[in-house]
């Protein structure tokens, strides 16, 4: 795992959605030489036809430009959850194919055979030499297009070297290799050949890592003083997982003070020993994820109540049980639990920051999903000098602002304050005795 040298005043964060469709429309904008985009579904909606529109105007603009963008391939061919039968956002990207006489290709990655089973929630776009690495997808809601929003993580690298490194992976791994079909073409291989497609793929990605080429021309006196060393790292299954050791490695090492966003409260049983153990060492923890009514699967009293709505239930039995059996370091000032509601929007932010100098920016929701199942990745920041401070405090003050902190686990509702549908489903399931199951793929 190598590292890369970046300039602290070339690491940018943004703090809402709209600035991330501003940003993302101006890099398209500015892009003359390439732009890859990797993210877990661009939707036929009008931000995601917004999105594509500027990538082929930018295609006719500048011919010789390189656009790829790479989506899951279950995903991008099924309509919402609780729609009919479509070809979902393929049919747009299909009408869009026809209708422009320039190519933008739009790969199809499955990483398994069925969504349940894992998908392509690789994230990072490349604008030439800039990387923009957020956890969020292209569509309304992520990128604030009406009344709603989804929160997430958006930041901005400058560093030919990382965004080089992107590139190589994505084209290495899905362009060359052949195994990613592209969605905007009217062939599909059939489930034969995408079964071999799908066998062939797993073995590479279980071998696959980021290369990073051989940095010249830095002192480590001016490597100290005002740089930043950012490890690009992907993640695949249960086994040599190189995103999940180094999480677990942040953690483990942390002294002083922590911070862990989640959008889903339901951390891996390893992750969870090592976030105790930190606690016991003394680090002050902080833990900031969404409040029920801010998932992305809540479904209020007002709409028809479906199966798919009891998922944030359970996180939040979850996260009630973990706060009960961990109310002394609460009480202690040691453990930290801040819950983020804004109205009837959604939470979607993930990754850590350890002691005011290493944060891990990811995609991975840190739950046993995306550390065994889903293809992920993420950087790893050492910001050595702590020259990032500024920038960091001003993202995490504009996380909190609307939080409300939990001080006892009574704070938090029971089963038995739940409207009745979910509370029925939630005692049968108890009663079934499948949580477990539930929890493995949540």
């Amino acid at each position: 795992m190598q590292e890369i040298i970046v300039d602290s005043g070339d690491i940018e964060f943004l703090t809402t959605p709209k600035e991330y469709k501003q940003q993302l429309l101006s890099l398209i904008e500015c892009a003359r030489q390439r732009i890859f985009i990797t993210a877990l579904y661009l939707q036929d909606d009008e931000a995601g036809r917004e999105i594509l529109h500027a990538l082929y105007q930018a295609k006719a603009n500048f011919p010789t430009i390189e656009i790829n963008i790479f989506v899951d391939f279950n995903r991008g061919q099924r309509g919402l959850i609780g729609e009919k039968a479509s070809l979902g956002n393929r049919a747009l990207y299909l009408k869009l194919a026809h209708e422009y006489p320039h190519t933008v290709n739009i790969y199809g990655v499955a990483v398994k055979r069925k969504e349940v089973f894992g998908v392509l929630h690789l994230k990072g776009m490349v604008f030439d030499e800039k990387l923009f690495y957020t956890g969020a997808s292209i569509n309304d809601i992520y990128l604030h297009q009406g009344e709603r929003y989804r929160l997430d993580r958006y930041c901005t690298i400058n560093s030919a070297a990382l965004a080089d490194s992107f590139c190589h992976y994505l084209s290495d791994t899905f362009i060359d290799s052949g195994l990613a079909p592209l969605l905007n073409q009217e062939w599909l291989p059939d489930a034969v050949e995408q079964k071999k497609n799908l066998i062939a793929l797993k073995l590479q990605l279980k071998k696959s890592h980021y290369i990073v080429a051989q940095q010249q021309g830095l002192s480590q006196s001016k490597i100290v003083s005002n740089k930043a060393l950012i490890t690009p790292l992907v993640g695949f299954g249960r086994r040599k997982n190189q995103l999940n050791r180094a999480t677990r490695h942040l953690v483990q090492k942390a002294d002083d003070n922590m911070v862990l966003f989640t959008p889903y409260f339901n951390l891996p049983h390893s992750l969870a020993k090592d976030v105790i153990r930190a606690l016991k060492r003394g680090v002050k923890t902080t833990v900031v994820v969404g409040d029920k009514t801010a998932n992305d699967f809540f479904i209020g009293n007002d709409e028809d109540f479906s199966t798919i709505g009891i998922i944030p239930y359970v996180y939040e039995m979850l996260l009630k049980r973990f706060v009960k059996r961990y109310q002394n370091f609460i009480d202690q000032g040691l453990l930290n639990i801040h819950l983020w509601k804004d109205k009837d929007n959604s939470f979607h932010l993930k990754g850590l920051r350890v002691d005011d100098r290493y944060h891990l920016i990811t995609g991975s929701n840190l739950n046993p999903r995306a550390w065994a199942l889903d293809l992920e990745n993420g950087l790893v920041v050492d910001d050595v000098n702590k020259q990032l401070l500024q920038k960091t405090d001003e993202e995490l003050l504009g996380i909190l602002v609307n939080t409300s902190k939990v001080s006892h686990f009574s704070d938090i509702d029971s089963v038995e304050d739940y409207p009745e549908k979910p509370q029925k489903l939630l005692k049968k399931i108890r009663v079934a005795q499948i949580d477990r199951v539930l929890k493995r793929f949540l």
